[in-house]
């Protein structure tokens, strides 16, 4: 089913995630991983890897049999809940009450749950409703009165020691004091409502709130201390409130445990609880994060499945302890390619304690899809479609693996909109974008670019991305595909943030596409091969006949010209041979050259004539460094419109001046098509390489017989469709094949 595609070994009755609870989803029991210690295991990858598919997935296949809580962090439901009653109910407070009453209904084996210390911890906080009078109070605490008692289930008794706390108890007691004057925050109504709580409990249950809340910061042992503190620091809000916030949900965990530990739990109960936090790297998703593994660093144990996403690669900023990236060790990870999960301990050398968060932490790197996965995905959309033939079949393959590199997500959007596409002759992978796609339950069909970007970027902002830029970040993002490193992206910012009081720089959004997790790479601002295609469709799309497009090419043709002319020698006074870095310029960080930069976005916007030139004058003397530049100069998307690379570099289109300018211009278009990376090359292209290649090396001029051996090279490659020029980009295209 398309909800398991790509996670079928993770969801097995022998995967990693039935080890993890302790039971199959068959039911059958499992040897558990790791424990009484557990790793909070975070997925992590960017947008599209399928981070909540999967949540949703391990949710519906197990949740039958051991209770497994999905939480939508990022949902606004529980800052909704919480408004009316600021100063005793926040998003989290509100979180934690959603999960325990779902518990509270499970009906699998060993039946409900009951949450007596997490109801204290709750009510307590209920002092800070802003009437502040017993009977508020009461009404407040009201809302949790279903959550200490557990429900009578068939078989098992319907009473235990907490049954003082019963429906009605709280505001019975408290209603003695109704009609007497109280101040807000009142202690005569923390009294009385302490008191309704210790009295009435039996001597375990009291046993119990001791035991947990004398361990609440301040309270020295003293439970009754330690719940008007906890109160206290809730109505103080910041980070007082967040230590209450975090104890609250050590409540729930103690009654979870409790549950199992008991000798009926321990006799009824199978595997392990799970909670399961989808948008993890919300504020509250972030903060449960934090609270759990706070606790279990400082020796806490619980047996809690605690599964959040992480769209960082290294889990998240928070993790880390403000330390920069390398200056830490990194958190275990596993990668269901390899095989078994890791061993997991912690670690137990002194200052343990105050280690990162990380360390309790196992990354679970999402897995991209295989090729054969890929392809099954793309027949399995087309079986109620048209039959086509092998080759458009083949072509949509590897359009899809291309523009995809992957992504699951993205993987269904374009099989789907493939399923009745039929690719035009020749055509550019982008051409597929176009393909009109029909979501479930939407009566309109928009093209599947317009789909995914939704989805991709409009849908998943960079959590810290402030207000103020989320009108403008797709935009600014579509700009940004043409970049390659910070320099050329601060250009391109400045210019179309002009007018704007607020201003991101390159930085800025490096960091910000780090955070939500698009991959970096050494040649690409957008480092994310498929998510840089759908911005580059949609720049040329943006203006009638591609004007943004070449716009923002020319704003970086001209930059780097100027630069250029201000910064270097003339050719004719320096004109280095192989060992030189290209034309005497400082380097940049995607480019031997500012002349190579500059002839990168003077190619693609229409200077192709220009750069012949430029490339026929300075080949002789340097066929090894002139080979290096090329490939820098080629690594460019083509704009929209009719394609006559192919024609230009198999000599069909007329072209002027002598042998060496001829042959030049056929090769340079032969290796655009190569490092485009977004049409098939093969053995056609291949032998055009080597061919042009092998001409230039019989030509009169100094070093050309050099060139042999880069025809033999480069034409290897180009049959292999395999990238001329390497990055890190190209090379996870490389690993879809």
């Amino acid at each position: 089913m398309c909800e398991e595609l790509g996670f079928e070994t993770l969801l097995s009755d022998e995967g990693f995630f039935a080890r993890l609870f302790g039971r199959a989803p068959s039911g059958a029991g499992r040897e558990p991983l790791y424990g009484p210690d557990l790793p909070v295991v975070l997925l992590t990858g960017g947008p599209g890897m399928g981070k909540g598919r999967l949540l949703r997935a391990v949710r519906d296949r197990f949740a039958a049999k051991v209770p497994v809580i999905h939480l939508d962090c990022a949902s606004p439901v529980f800052e909704d809940r919480a408004g009316p009653e600021p100063g005793a109910r926040s998003a989290a407070t509100e979180a934690l009450v959603e999960v325990a009453r779902r518990l509270c209904t499970w009906q699998g084996t060993g039946g409900s749950f009951a949450f007596p210390r997490l109801f204290t911890g709750l009510a307590m906080i209920a002092t800070g409703v802003a009437d502040g009078t017993p009977q508020a109070v009461a009404t407040e605490a009201e809302r949790y009165e279903d959550l200490p008692q557990r429900r009578r289930v068939r078989g098992l008794g319907g009473g235990d020691f907490w049954r003082g706390m019963l429906r009605g108890t709280i505001r019975n007691l408290l209603a003695t004091l109704y009609g007497q004057a109280f101040d807000p925050y009142s202690a005569a109504v923390s009294n009385a409502l302490l008191d309704a709580v210790f009295d009435r409990a039996a001597p375990r249950g009291r046993a119990e709130l001791e035991r947990v809340y004398g361990a609440y910061p301040g309270a020295a042992g003293q439970p009754r201390i330690g719940l008007r503190i906890l109160a206290a620091d809730f109505r103080a809000g910041g980070e007082a409130r967040e230590v209450a916030e975090s104890f609250l949900f050590r409540a729930l965990r103690e009654d979870l445990e409790a549950a199992y530990a008991s000798p009926s739990g321990w006799l009824r109960r199978v595997g392990r609880p799970g909670l399961l936090l989808d948008h993890a790297e919300s504020p509250l998703g972030e903060q449960l994060l934090r609270a759990v593994l706070t606790d279990r660093r400082g020796g806490r144990r619980d047996r809690v499945v605690v599964v959040g996403t992480a769209r960082r690669a290294d889990g998240g900023a928070f993790l880390h302890g403000g330390l920069p990236p390398g200056s830490t060790t990194p958190p275990a990870e596993y990668r269901p390619a390899d095989g078994a999960p890791p061993a997991w301990t912690r670690r137990m050398e002194e200052g343990a304690d105050r280690a990162p968060l990380a360390d309790g932490v196992l990354l679970l790197r999402m897995p991209l899809l295989t090729g054969d996965q890929l392809r099954r995905e793309t027949v399995r959309r087309q079986q109620h479609a048209e039959p086509e033939g092998g080759v458009n079949r083949r072509r949509i393959d590897a359009a899809v693996a291309r523009l995809s590199g992957g992504r699951p997500h993205t993987v269904i959007r374009l099989a789907a909109a493939a399923a009745a596409f039929r690719m035009p002759a020749d055509a550019n992978d982008r051409d597929l974008l176009d393909a009109p796609l029909r979501l479930p339950g939407d009566d309109a069909e928009l093209p599947v670019a317009e789909v995914l970007l939704r989805e991709l970027i409009l849908d998943q902002l960079p959590v810290r991305l402030p207000a103020e830029h989320h009108a403008h970040w797709l935009d600014l993002l579509t700009h940004l595909s043409v970049a390659h490193d910070t320099e050329c992206a601060d250009v391109l910012l400045r210019h179309h943030q002009a007018g704007h009081v607020h201003h991101l720089t390159a930085h800025h959004v490096s960091r910000l596409l780090a955070d939500t997790g698009w991959p970096a790479c050494e040649r690409h601002f957008i480092g994310d091969f498929g998510l840089r295609q759908l911005l580059v469709h949609r720049l040329y799309g943006l203006l009638p006949d591609g004007a943004a497009w070449y716009a923002d090419h020319h704003l970086l043709r001209d930059h780097y010209a100027r630069r250029a002319a201000g910064e270097q020698r003339t050719r004719d006074e320096d004109l280095p041979g192989d060992d030189a870095a290209g034309d005497g310029t400082p380097r940049d960080t995607a480019f031997r050259s500012l002349t190579a930069h500059r002839m990168n976005h003077h190619l693609v916007s229409g200077g192709a004539d220009d750069v012949v030139g430029h490339l026929a004058a300075t080949l002789p003397g340097r066929p090894r460094a002139w080979c290096a530049e090329l490939l820098e100069i080629a690594q460019a998307p083509y704009p929209g419109g009719a394609d006559a690379r192919r024609e230009r570099a198999q000599g069909l289109v007329a072209a002027d001046g002598p042998p060496l300018r001829r042959t030049v211009d056929q090769l340079l278009h032969a290796v655009w098509l190569c490092e485009e990376r977004t049409r098939p090359t093969g053995r056609e292209t291949a032998r055009t390489l080597a061919k042009l290649l092998d001409l230039l090396s019989i030509m009169d001029f100094d070093g050309a017989g050099r060139l042999s051996r880069t025809a033999a090279d480069w034409s290897a490659l180009a049959e292999n469709e395999q990238p001329l020029l390497r990055c890190t980009c190209t090379e996870q295209l490389r690993r879809r094949r």
